[in-house]
């Protein structure tokens, strides 16, 4: 079944999550996170787009990007580079991340400014340290202690420079505000009004019902899409209306 095009940003921003296969550890020690960044950074300049903000957790990590086109193209790039460096070195072979990458569009400032915070504090969720202590992440790009790979000037111009972000961080608990923006991703739940926005975005159709009057084969497609931008089963039958049974089929076929 063919891959179909990720809902698009109308700002460039995206936010981008990457998993280990099966929990796969990707960061075994510091000279792979290094590695990972010196990746991020040539691709940076090669394909010109910005890091706004990263965090390098231990089976997964966070992007935040800002890239007008060839999103799937960068991400390939990286991944593919840092899979072969990785396998090569732990005498390991066949895939090291689990399925495609997840991204998510950003469209507005607010949304920017969360995600940023979010990025920023998933040591802390995951019980290792607070942000300002986590190594790997662009924490100290925007406190001004490293400079280079992160473009921390839109978010420094929104929030009052390095000392604006520094409240801004510590002002919410991104364990209640912030997940609301993610975690429906991460763990691959969509609510019924994300799932309507994808069918609107990406399929190009006003309601799923439409789906129902398409030749099998054209309707079997864009069940798959759905399926694959992280609608459920049942979501897509109560929201196409199009029986279980043929949805099973559509997405095994």
């Amino acid at each position: 079944m063919p891959r179909t095009a990720r809902i698009k940003s109308a700002t460039g921003y995206y936010h981008i999550i990457a998993r280990g296969i099966g929990k796969q550890i990707l960061f075994e020690e510091k000279a792979d996170n290094l590695f990972f960044l010196r990746t991020l950074k040539k691709y940076k300049q090669e394909e010109k787009f910005s890091v706004i903000a990263f965090c390098l957790m231990e089976n997964h990590f966070h992007l935040l990007l800002k890239i007008d086109d060839g999103l799937d193209r960068v991400m390939k790039k990286i991944s593919t580079s840092y899979a072969s460096y990785y396998n090569t070195k732990y005498e390991r072979t066949g895939h090291l991340f689990q399925d495609r990458y997840m991204s998510k569009p950003i469209d507005n400032t607010v949304y920017l400014l969360t995600a940023v915070r979010y990025i920023h504090k998933n040591p802390v969720k995951a019980g290792i340290c607070l942000a300002s202590k986590y190594k790997w992440s662009s924490w100290r790009y925007y406190t001004g202690e490293l400079k280079g790979l992160v473009d921390t000037q839109e978010v420094h111009n929104l929030l009052g420079g390095a000392e604006g972000f520094m409240k801004y961080s510590a002002e919410a608990d991104p364990f209640t505000e912030d997940e609301g923006f993610f975690e429906c991703r991460e763990s691959k739940h969509l609510t019924d009004r994300e799932a309507q926005r994808i069918i609107k975005e990406v399929l190009r159709l006003e309601s799923g019902t439409q789906l129902q009057q398409m030749e099998r084969k054209q309707r079997n497609e864009k069940i798959g899409i759905l399926k694959e931008n992280g609608l459920s089963v049942r979501q897509i039958e109560r929201l196409t209306g199009i029986n279980r049974g043929a949805i099973e089929r559509a997405i095994k076929a």
